[in-house]
């Protein structure tokens, strides 16, 4: 057994205990993170599972017996050190004869948080049996505690910012699980800091009393004040699921007490109109979260109904902007609200994140629209409807005003195929092509996928290295590792770009909820088998210093901001 912490076995033996803590705001409050000087990141620790043998009738909707068989805990595990990557560079660079100089810009990412109705009817659980390494985005145990981890990283980050100072942070997408009102809300009202309330219908309490169980409020920390954060929409911001256009049927049952029904969404263009499997949901007043009115509908009975509730509304992109716009943290609209026209287009933005840094950072919307001709999953890259257009001009424009520049986006390029790559693949490969052209393109960041992989896309041009750039995705804060990253854009001695990017852990004291929602992650990708995320070596965290070459043109000038800036 670990000896560092034991979530499961709190929940089967040790719950009267819990009973006992109280919902309440400041660091005494059983979420807050464990005391210590600073926040240690995956450089100097990571979180490793203790490996499990599978055990016949372990089941993943069945976490009161994660403990019995071991699944969920974790253990301490020695640090990832910064890898350093030229694969940018021209031939025969070598790295050590550069140090790193000033810091031009220090941000956090956080991607894929999937805030969760638990109670809605407008889930997809049913399909977690056809969506193979998918599956966890359709149902993991781990949706119980969405808005608790998400107020741990929002801790995490403001410890961070105490010890140095972020420019601002972003959201790269996928707020909300599926589209609703009240999913988007709790992401913002957490970040916000407001008084959250993850309960959905009637009120359940699973456990009597207070900040002892999922559904219980809490008040969140909010992140500080002092922190910028923008937001990019994801495809489960305005798609249900994620994957479908919501039709008339799916948007009455949001707000219904009716599971939705549908066929099979993988295989059938017309699934969303037919009545053949309940989608599930779960039951909020149990300890675990039992599932409900899932399977064959021919088979099932009779399938229970659920307290409706108006909140559950499906919003458009528009309305999830509109939403950002009624927030208490800064900037107004979180970027969606400009005062020059040109510097948004739909649902895209861009801003200069520093004041006088020549930057601009370029927030693209690449979900699929909903008008896309796609017959089945809609959960793709795609830049249809002038977005395509809007991004090249936005590329000229910073680089004829000589700016370094960082596309956001949800969805990655060039890294996958299928359902999470591009709808359109040769539109995939031609937009990279014409993003070789702009060698002041340092960085694409993405979600999505909800991977840490980074990804070289160098150059064609031997005789212009600086034309490549790096693309980094980030962990999604639902599954394990749960980790957001941080940024660190570097002017070096020899005139090239670092760029240090380091996964986090948000912070968690033992037996909290959000250190639940740790292990209940944890054996979800157990129970799931997805074996690459328990190897020893950081659980797919990954921390890097990337190089960037730059063009003589900019290297002059960001030199001449160095010395004006002080070193």
């Amino acid at each position: 057994m670990s000896k560092y912490f034991k979530t499961a076995h709190i929940l089967s033996g040790a719950l009267i205990a819990l009973t006992a803590i109280t919902a309440i705001s400041g660091c005494d409050r059983d979420d807050c993170p464990v005391n210590s000087r600073s926040v240690i990141t995956t450089v100097e620790r990571t979180i490793i599972p203790v490996p499990v043998s599978v055990f016949p009738g372990t089941r993943i909707d069945d976490p009161g017996s994660f403990a019995k068989y071991g699944y969920g805990e974790w253990e301490y595990g020695p640090g990832l050190p910064l890898q350093k990557r030229i694969d940018l560079t021209p031939a025969g660079y070598d790295p050590k004869g550069s140090e790193n100089g000033k810091t031009l810009l220090h941000f956090f990412a956080m991607t894929d948080v999937h805030c969760t109705d638990k109670e809605t009817p407008a889930q997809g659980i049913f399909f977690r049996k056809y969506a193979g390494a998918n599956s966890v985005s359709c149902y993991a145990p781990v949706m119980l505690y969405s808005t608790q981890v998400l107020d741990a990283a929002v801790r995490t980050i403001n410890r961070l910012n105490r010890e140095s100072v972020f420019d601002f942070g972003i959201s790269l997408g996928d707020m909300a699980n599926s589209a609703q009102y009240n999913e988007i809300r709790w992401f913002i009202d957490v970040m916000d800091g407001k008084y959250i309330n993850p309960d959905s219908g009637i009120k359940d309490d699973p456990i009597p009393g207070t900040g002892n169980d999922y559904q219980d409020e809490f008040q969140a920390e909010g992140l500080d004040k002092s922190i910028k954060w923008y937001a990019t929409i994801g495809n489960h911001d305005h798609l249900w699921m994620g994957v479908k256009p919501i039709n008339d049927k799916i948007r009455q049952a949001f707000t219904g007490n009716k599971i939705i029904q549908t066929g099979n969404i993988f295989t059938d263009p017309l699934a969303l109109d037919k009545n053949t499997f309940s989608m599930g949901t779960f039951d909020g007043s149990t300890l675990y979260g039992t599932i409900i009115g899932e399977g064959v509908v021919s088979s099932l009975g009779e399938i229970p109904d659920v307290a409706p509730d108006p909140d559950r509304r499906p919003l458009t992109r528009d309305e999830v902007m509109e939403e950002l716009s009624k927030s208490t943290t800064l900037p107004a609209g979180h970027g969606f609200v400009q005062d020059n026209p040109e510097n948004q287009f739909r649902n895209c933005y861009s801003v200069e994140p520093k004041a006088n840094l020549p930057l601009k950072l370029i927030v693209l919307d690449d979900t699929q629209d909903e008008s896309d001709p796609e017959l089945y999953v809609f959960g793709k890259g795609s830049l249809e409807n002038g977005r395509h257009d809007w991004l090249i001009a936005q590329l000229k424009k910073g680089q004829e005003e000589g700016k370094l520049m960082i596309i956001a986006a949800h969805v990655p390029i060039g890294v996958a195929a299928g359902q999470l790559g591009w709808y359109n693949t040769k539109v995939e490969s031609d937009l990279i092509a014409e993003l070789k052209t702009f060698p002041n393109l340092i960085l694409w960041i993405a979600g999505h996928r909800h991977l840490n992989t980074v990804t070289a896309l160098a150059s064609t041009d031997l005789d212009h290295p600086e034309n490549g750039f790096w693309e980094v995705e980030t962990k999604s804060l639902r599954e394990f590792p749960q980790q957001f990253r941080t940024f660190d854009i570097i002017f070096n001695s020899d005139n090239t770009l670092s760029i240090k990017i380091i996964n986090v852990d948000p912070e968690v004291k033992d037996g909290s909820l959000a250190a639940i929602s740790r292990s209940y992650a944890i054996a979800s990708a157990q129970i799931y088998n997805q074996a690459e995320i328990l190897m020893p070596t950081g659980s797919r965290s990954y921390n890097a210093e990337l190089i960037k070459v730059l063009t003589p043109e900019m290297q002059s000038r960001i030199s001449d901001y160095v010395k004006s800036h002080g070193k």
